[in-house]
């Protein structure tokens, strides 16, 4: 069957017969094409097939048998090796194999978590290219997948250590005590990313009804006010399919769009939960919202405004990645509206300012990030658009397609930023990326301004900057340059200019100028071809003008190259062998690499004359110090050898003779460049690499006539016919080179032997010379007895080294190399056009490269005897005397292992024979380095920890006996840190190991598709159901074999704690391990959990946290399961099923809130009421199957006799019952640990809360009189501990029967009271959280005692003002926790509160602001929400207003009289009024960061008062009440508004405008600033706002006060500067009016009257015209607009009218100096010469000093 007709579909063949293979037997999916260019290419397609047969083969019989390990974890890394060394060669049926068969591993429950991760990264690598496989061949279950996340990254049972991850320690449960909320705790680790990349590549194949599945799943989730919100929208973000067909959108993303999108838009204060990467793709639908998107954006940029800077840290702090912005604004452009482009324009021209390099703060990073990233996705979008190649994925349809005109526009708005960041402070690379791919673009636009700024650059030297910022950004558009596009056809002819001008930058004093330079001049000679061209000049006459003039400019070229020059100046110099040789030297080298065969006849021949003629004389051989011009020759010839081996050969004999001459010389240096020569030859002969990197094919030497060079300036390589020249070794350079090896290796190698045998004494000189020969042989292998000859040592660490790992490249050399071909292709790679558009040399490069990938990668590493005695050897070497030798050789031993898959089982026990406590011939270093391999570098493996049971058997208890061994000594500081360091590696890299390895069913089913799967396969019988079974049964001994070595590791660590002698350094580290091993599916063996009971109370404090750690884990595992059945909502509240989502209080969840009425006070009540503990349930939508907790009856047991436990429980049970115990443990815990650092400890109560809720009440009766004690005494670290145990007795008592319920409460109770009256500022912290803590994920109805209790009074008065604020502040707390389903709780405080707003004590009023923002926090305006019953804003505000009144009325400065004592008798309304003002500021206050919406209307109607109060001036002596209203306007000012807001606000600012108070005129305007700043799109899009706020400055301009006027100056200009207003010529030509009002004449006045000090309205209004005039000249401060010369002269008349106007213009004349100061060269152009004659005059006249 041939292989055409079974690309379009035909039927496999039947696995009978083996048919005949056509040419290909598959079609594969997808190649890395660089193969096809290696020399011996026609081997490798036989070659991947068997490999591909072996994997498919293998691994289906693995996973069959049932070995995960090692069987399929090899398979799976043979198959990731095949991927690097092919690409996806492998027919479309096994691609989708290989990904269910891994799909289906990923998801095996109980995989460990590092395995996990391995098949993970595998799938990701083949789902990566997503074109390969469309919706039709593939399709994945998303559910697996989110049982995983939910499984790992939510983890129930992390925080009590049941599962370690390895992870960044991030200690326990955080909490988060602002908002009292349990913050998910994740360990942001790899684990994290590689599972949401994972998902983020399954999405595209979920199926077409996932979407409506997920909503329907997490849809409950999302309760605003709930950390589960987060949650929900994070699964959002990863999970829901965003690129399904046009004809799925209904299925897609049509169900969830509006509903995420409206509630983006309404929520102000971004929570953390905007998932905002969601809605990205499907944003062209969403015009009505461009002004939201680009208001946020702006404001998330944290941008300096207005001229009082309040910034509130809060809540700008969680704004937007820019990344997210930067996928949004590209994935709206276009279109026919053009919105988004008149947005972004808007948004560059009011930030450009910000660019300019004068300006510096934290801001400038984000903006730049945003400069770098924009022009980069628009090309992205632009090559998806036009040059990718089409495939299933749906295209883009033509309608929103980018126009030509599109990218012009957005080429232009964003060119002005991008020229004044090249010269920014913090560099300028973001602008030479932004730059390249602009240029790619529209190169007319970009490049002339670029070169513009790049010749004055190149002749500055005093400004080394600049000249590396304007380098940067032309290598950046370099590419673009040359090639010369139909846009911008001149570009080539600035190279040359270019090139010459760049040389005298190559000056090796000024270190990064030079690298800048080399770069530049690097880049073009590898774009353009070196080559004369002028000779075409007579040949053709078909060129273009341009064409002509690069022709004769090429002439140039010969100047730059030439190999001649080069020559003579290496050798009629002689150069120092280290630095300037080097460099001469390099350079010489690529002269030869240029044109082999004429340098080498130039030079070989020399060099060999003057070698030979140094060396004659046989005294040389043994001079110490050999003459200068014999070591520069020699390395002169050490670096021109490494050239093509066959151009050598000719050369043979003399080389061979320079050699024998100079091998053996005594001088170190000599011998060594004489072993480079040996070195550089052996491989020019022997390796594989290509000969030539031009960047056309064939060279340039042909005649003109045929090959036009011009032509390919900057042309991309063209892939499939690079026609590299290979080196291929020819059998003579092998035989060259094996004549080398024997005439100097073989001696070498006998001598070594024979002095290793003691025949032969030998001097260290000579050993050390004869190791340097074989070194650069790259062969031998000698030990040796003279332990401190260290520098031979070192070399046979080489040796060694080599042997193992080298093949004829180095890892860590070509990892470098591959990095920096990344990074020349990134500064040279063509985005636009798309994949493989580079040009010949990087091609050939990335070729180079693939072949050394491998040569390292499949020469596979079997692990042979003589590597076993290598690696002892290393070892040896590893744990010697010398700390140098050892650190050498402990490098070489970790990569060896690294290397060699199973010898770190082979080794381990020869390590631990060091750490042995009988052993007495161990000496410290020995101990030490044995030590340091245990530990293994920062990435390497770690032997103390290899994750598996064998290993850790042996290796953790050795670690904790080694401490009785006689070398170990903890007088030693580097022997104490080095223990430290081990044990802190195991707990950061330790994860459970898995105890069961079992493979499911429907695994196995594919694996066995996989092992018949044909084309290509090799003839291996299937097997048969007894190997199967046999396989299960080996897997269930495995398993088996994993217990005991479980169970046996904790024995064998508890003989070794419980050692007599041992010192408690070892104990702790022991405990630490111990504590590592527990788990959530098997209990801690009996004499574990006995050991860690006793130690509870164990003398140490660290042991003691250890233990309540691990007991509070083993009581989880003890936890006996409670049953659940399912419920159905609508049925309890009789209420239908609403028809559409609607969030909030309705009749459905209504049964849910408290209510004091019907609170279950009886057992029959108790029992039959129906109790939802967790908060987020209900608010949003029911889920499906809503479950909740069954009757008493059908749990189990409460009341246990002893008889009744388990035995792991009677051991807890009888510690517990002992009251000795109990008090000594009451007693440590209530020890302080940190003075004034200690918190309420999360661990210890869930110790507590496990007590309570294993054992339920049997323990009360011997703690009873301990709480009773503790609580009335008033030190810190007993108040904290009866906090922590009560808080653990509330929680643990979730299923106590009513009766043991209300027992308890009888207890709390009193206790509480009286804990409450006692609070002090040390503990009310801790009381918040122990109710927090208590009342968290619980039914209010079961806490009704907690809550009556929390409300008697709160404001008693009793104990001072200081209980008070505290009793609030845990009020707060547990209401705060139970959100939305406490209304009526929540309105019986504020009616308690509201006669009470008018406290005297500031504390309190803080404390009362702050419980306002959490009454109110349940009154949103989310979109479909139903009214809350919760307490509302509207009304309160209303009912403030109403007791405002006598403030507002008043039009006179309000001054706070109030006096902070409690004046006897009533005090009058108006001082009631502003005591009440005070905590109305609170509450606005503390609102501003926490409420997701802004200020309503009503609270709008308090600003006219808050513009009285606030003074201009920044000055902390003013009372509390000023600073606070200052503070709260400019909260208030930065809030983000809503359209329909708009009008309101500023119909307030312009009735106060009209105020007679100044103060509050003023503060208008800056109010304003801020205001406008931050919704500057929002106001932009509403024309009649626009005129209204021109109006009101142009109004405050003539304003009486001069303040006001100046100030409205500054408020004009600022919008002027941010585009916000334009400079139009009725506004030009209504100042230039003003400035000529005429001013009255000066009356000559009576003596004895006084000056008149109102100024006359004549004054006013032209003083306003002159400020005018000045904002609009500052409101350009970097550049001169065409109007600007003018309006100076107009200005520079008003210098001598009276002041205040004098005083203005001296002030904007010196403003405009200063700003353009940097730039006046440039600027100057826009003056005729008469207006710079009056300038000049202006600027430096004497009037200015005066």
């Amino acid at each position: 069957m041939e292989a055409p007709e079974r690309a379009g579909g035909g039927e496999p063949p039947e696995p009978g017969g083996r048919p005949v293979l056509g040419p290909r037997a598959f079609v594969p999916q997808k190649e890395i094409v660089y193969n096809k260019l290696l020399p011996y290419a026609e081997r490798l397609d036989a070659e991947s097939d068997l490999q591909l047969a072996q994997i498919k083969s293998n691994l289906g019989r693995a996973v069959q048998l049932q070995e995960l390990w090692p069987g399929g974890l090899f398979w799976t890394r043979k198959l990731s090796t095949y991927i690097r060394l092919y690409g996806r060669k492998f027919s479309k049926e096994d691609h989708v194999l290989f990904i269910k068969l891994l799909y289906e591993l990923v998801s095996i429950p109980k995989l460990e978590i590092s395995m996990m991760q391995g098949f993970a990264r595998l799938l990701i690598n083949l789902l990566k290219k997503k074109e390969l496989l469309s919706r039709d061949d593939l399709e994945l279950p998303w559910r697996p997948l989110y049982d995983m996340v939910e499984r790992i990254l939510y983890s129930k049972t992390e925080h009590l250590r049941l599962n370690s991850f390895p992870k960044n320690i991030v200690p326990f449960i955080l909490r988060d005590y602002k908002n009292h909320k349990r913050s998910l705790y994740r360990y942001h680790s790899s684990i994290e990313n590689v599972l949401k990349t994972l998902v983020k590549s399954c999405r595209p194949y979920f199926p077409a009804d996932a979407t409506a599945e997920m909503l329907e799943e997490w849809r409950p989730l999302m309760c605003p006010f709930d950390v589960t919100m987060q949650k929900a929208v994070s699964y959002f973000e990863i999970f829901l399919p965003t690129s399904l067909p046009p004809e799925l959108h209904h299925k897609g993303f049509k169900l969830w769009f509006d509903e995420l999108i409206g509630l983006w838009v309404s929520v102000q204060n971004l929570p953390q939960w905007e998932g905002v990467s969601i809605l990205s793709p499907h944003f062209f639908n969403f015009i009505f919202g461009v002004k939201y998107i680009f208001t946020r954006i702006l404001r998330s940029l944290n941008l300096p405004v207005g001229s009082s800077q309040v910034l509130v840290p809060r809540f700008l702090t969680n704004a937007y990645d820019i990344g997210h912005a930067v996928i949004w604004i590209t994935a709206m452009m276009g279109g026919p509206s053009k919105l988004v482009q008149k947005h972004l324009a808007g948004l560059f021209n009011s930030i450009t300012s910000f660019y300019h390099p004068s300006n510096n703060g934290r801001w400038l990073n984000k903006l730049m990030k945003l400069l770098q990233r924009l022009p980069n996705s628009v090309v992205r979008r632009l090559h998806r658009e036009r040059f990718k190649k089409p495939s299933w994925l749906t295209p883009v349809p033509e309608s929103h397609k980018l126009t030509d005109e599109d990218v012009t526009d957005f080429v232009q708005c964003i060119i002005q930023p991008v020229l004044l960041a090249m010269f920014s402070k913090t560099g300028s690379l973001e602008a030479a990326q932004a730059l390249q791919n602009l240029a790619l673009m529209r190169p007319e636009l970009v490049i002339p301004p670029v070169l513009e700024r790049t010749y004055p650059a190149l002749e500055t030297l005093t400004e080394p900057h600049q000249l590396t910022a304007t380098l940067n950004c032309v290598i950046g558009v370099a590419r673009s340059l040359v090639s010369g596009s139909k846009w911008f056809p001149e570009g080539p002819t600035h190279m040359l200019p270019l090139l010459m001008r760049a040389l005298p930058g190559v000056d090796p004093n000024d270190f990064s100028k030079c690298m800048i330079t080399f770069q530049f001049i690097g880049t073009f000679s590898t774009l353009v071809p070196l080559v004369d061209c002028s000779s075409v000049l007579q040949e053709r006459n078909d060129l273009t003008e341009i064409e002509k003039e690069l022709c004769s400019a090429t002439a140039e070229f010969e100047d730059f190259v030439a190999l001649q020059k080069v020559f003579n100046f290496s050798v009629s110099h002689i150069f120092e062998t280290r630095v300037a040789g080097r460099m001469v030297a390099d350079m010489c080298r690529a002269a030869v690499k240029c044109c082999p065969e004429e340098s080498l006849k130039l030079f070989v021949p020399h060099c060999y004359g003057v070698i030979t003629q140094l060396t004659m004389n046989d005294d040389v051989l043994n001079e110490e110090e050999l003459d200068k011009e014999l070591l520069w020759n020699l390395q002169l010839l050490s670096e021109i050898t490494r050239v093509d081996g066959k151009k050598l050969l000719l050369y043979r004999e003399q080389l061979v003779k320079i050699l024998q001459r100079t091998l053996h010389l005594t001088c170190k240096q000599g011998y060594t460049l004489s072993c480079n020569l040996l070195h550089h030859l052996l491989r020019s002969t022997t390796l594989i690499y290509p000969t030539e990197y031009c960047s056309v094919p064939g060279g340039f030497n042909k005649p003109p006539s045929e090959y036009f060079p011009i032509k390919d300036w900057g042309k991309p390589g063209d892939l499939w016919n690079l026609g590299i020249q290979w080196h291929v070794p020819s059998s003579e350079e092998v035989s060259f080179a094996f004549y080398l090896l024997q005439s100097f290796l073989q001696p070498e190698l006998i001598k070594l032997q024979r002095c290793g045998d003691g025949e032969l004494e030998m001097s260290r000189d000579d050993i050390l010379q004869s190791l340097t020969i074989v070194h650069n042989c790259l062969i031998g292998h000698i030990l040796d007895n003279s332990e401190d000859d260290t520098k031979s040592l070192f070399l046979i660490i080489k040796i060694i080294g080599d042997l193992l790992q080298f093949q004829g490249s180095h890892k860590h050399e070509f990892d470098s190399r591959w990095k920096s071909f990344n990074l020349v292709k990134k500064s040279m790679e063509n985005r636009l056009h798309g994949k493989k558009q580079h040009i010949r040399a990087l091609l050939i490069d990335r070729v180079m490269l693939q072949h050394e990938l491998r040569t390292l990668t499949v020469e596979g590493c079997e692990y042979k005897k003589i590597h076993q005695d290598m690696i002892r050897d290393l070892l040896r070497l590893s744990t010697s005397s010398y700390s140098q030798v050892r650190n050498k050789a402990q490098q070489t031993f970790f990569a060896a292992l690294g290397a060699y898959n199973f010898c770190c089982r082979d080794i381990i026990p020869l390590v631990l024979e060091f750490l042995r406590p009988d052993r007495k011939d161990v000496t410290q270093q020995q101990f030490k380095g044995a030590l340091y391999c245990l530990l293994g570098n920062h990435s390497g493996v770690c032997l103390a920890n290899l994750h598996d049971w064998d290993c850790i058997v042996q290796t953790w208890p050795a670690l904790v006996s080694s401490g009785l061994s006689q070398a170990m000594s903890l007088e030693k500081p580097s022997i104490v840190r080095l223990f430290d360091d081990l044990a802190e590696k195991i707990h950061r890299q330790y994860e459970t190991i898995g105890l069961d390895f079992t493979i499911p069913k429907s695994c196995a089913a594919i694996a066995e598709l996989l092992q018949q799967s044909k084309n290509p396969s090799i003839s291996q019988t299937l097997l048969s159901p007894e190997k199967i079974k046999e396989g299960q049964k080996r897997q269930q001994d495995k398993n088996a074999d994993a217990v005991r070595n479980y169970e046996c590791l904790v024995n064998t660590l508890l003989d070794g704690v419980e050692q007599r002698n041992l010192p408690w350094k070892f104990e702790h580290i022991g405990i630490g391990l111990l504590s590592l091993l527990l788990r959530d599916d098997r209990v801690l063996p009996l004499r574990a959990i006995r050991f860690f009971v006793e130690n509870l109370n164990h003398d140490a404090i660290v042991v003691r946290k250890m233990a309540i750690s691990a007991v509070a884990g083993i009581l989880k595992q003890l936890k006996r399961t409670h049953k659940k059945l399912t419920i159905n909502p609508y049925e309890i509240s009789g209420c239908p099923k609403p028809a559409t989502v609607l969030a909030g209080d309705r009749p459905d969840n209504h049964w849910l809130h408290y209510d004091s009425k019907n609170i279950p006070r009886t057992k029959k009540e108790w029992e039959s009421s129906c109790f939802v503990e967790k908060t987020h349930w209900g608010y949003y939508n029911w889920p499906k199957n809503m479950v909740v907790y069954a009757g008493v009856e059908e749990q189990p047991k409460l009341g246990r006799s002893r008889e009744d436990m388990t035995e792991a429980e009677q051991i807890i049970y009888d510690r517990f019952s002992d009251p000795k115990f109990v008090e000594q443990l009451i007693t440590f815990l209530s020890l302080e640990d940190r003075k004034g650092r200690d918190k309420f400890s999360p661990r210890r109560f869930c110790l507590f809360k496990g007590i309570f809720r294993n054992f339920d009440d049997a323990f009360l009766p011997v703690l009873k009189p301990h709480l009773e004690r503790l609580v009335a005494d008033s030190h810190e670290s007993t108040q904290r501990c009866v906090a922590e145990i009560i808080a653990g007795l509330i929680r643990g008592s979730k299923h106590w029967t009513f009766e043991k319920v209300e027992k308890l409460w009888e207890l709390l109770c009193p206790l509480l009271r009286t804990a409450l009256s006692n609070m002090t500022v040390e503990t009310y912290n801790d009381w918040g959280t122990c109710i927090a803590t208590s009342c968290e994920s619980r039914d209010p109805r079961k806490l009704h005692w907690l809550f009556e209790l929390l409300l008697e009074s709160p404001l008693s008065g009793e104990g001072g003002s200081f209980v008070d604020a505290c009793r609030l502040y845990v009020l707060q707390g547990g209401l705060a926790q139970q959100e939305w389903r406490v209304p009526e709780l929540l309105h019986r405080l504020l009616k308690y509160l509201e006669p009470k707003l008018t406290q005297v004590y500031k504390n309190v009023r803080e404390r009362i602001g702050s419980v306002l923002t959490y009454i109110f926090m349940i009154d949103v305006s989310l979109p479909n929400t139903a009214p809350t019953t919760s307490p509302c804003i509207p009304e309160f505000t209303a009912r403030v207003l109403e007791k405002l009144k006598p403030l507002t009325d008043v039009d006179e400065e309000i001054q706070n009289h109030v006096m902070e004592e409690n004046g006897i008798g009533e005090e009058d309304e108006r001082t009631q009024g502003i005591k009440l003002l005070k905590t109305i500021l609170k509450w606005l206050m503390a609102s501003a960061g926490r409420s997701f919406s802004t200020a309503v209307k009503e609270q709008l109607q308090l600003l006219p008062l808050f513009f009285k109060i606030a003074p201009v001036e920044n000055d902390n002596s003013y009372d509390e009440l000023k600073r606070d209203a200052k503070l709260c306007l400019s909260l208030m000012s930065q809030g983000l508004l809503y359209p329909q807001q708009v009008p309101l606000i500023l119909q307030v600012l312009s009735q106060t405008a009209r105020s007679s108070s100044w103060h509050a005129r003023y503060t208008v305007l800056t109010y304003l600033q801020t205001m406008v700043f931050y919704n500057l799109f929002i106001f932009l899009n509403n024309e009649d706002a626009v005129k209204d706020i021109r109006w009101l400055i142009i109004r405050l301009l003539e304003d009486e006060q001069l303040e006001v006027r100046e100030m409205a100056a500054t408020t004009l200009s600022g919008l002027l500067q941010c585009n916000f207003l334009t400079m139009d010529s009725a506004m030009q030509s209504h100042f230039e009016q003003l400035c000529k009002t005429k001013l009255p004449k000066k009356r000559k006045r009576d003596p004895g009257s006084v000056g008149d000090t109102i100024p006359s309205a004549e004054l006013v209004k032209r003083h306003a015209g002159v400020l005018g005039l000045g904002a609009c000249v500052l409101s350009s401060p970097y550049d001169v607009p065409t109007w600007m010369p003018q309006l100076l002269m107009n200005l520079s008349a008003h210098l001598n009218d009276p002041q205040p106007i004098e005083m203005t213009v001296k002030k904007t004349l010196s403003n405009f100096r200063r700003t353009h100061h940097d730039n006046w060269q440039e600027h100057k152009q826009q003056f005729t010469d008469d207006q710079l004659l009056v300038l000049t005059d202006l600027l430096v006249s004497p009037c200015y000093y005066a």
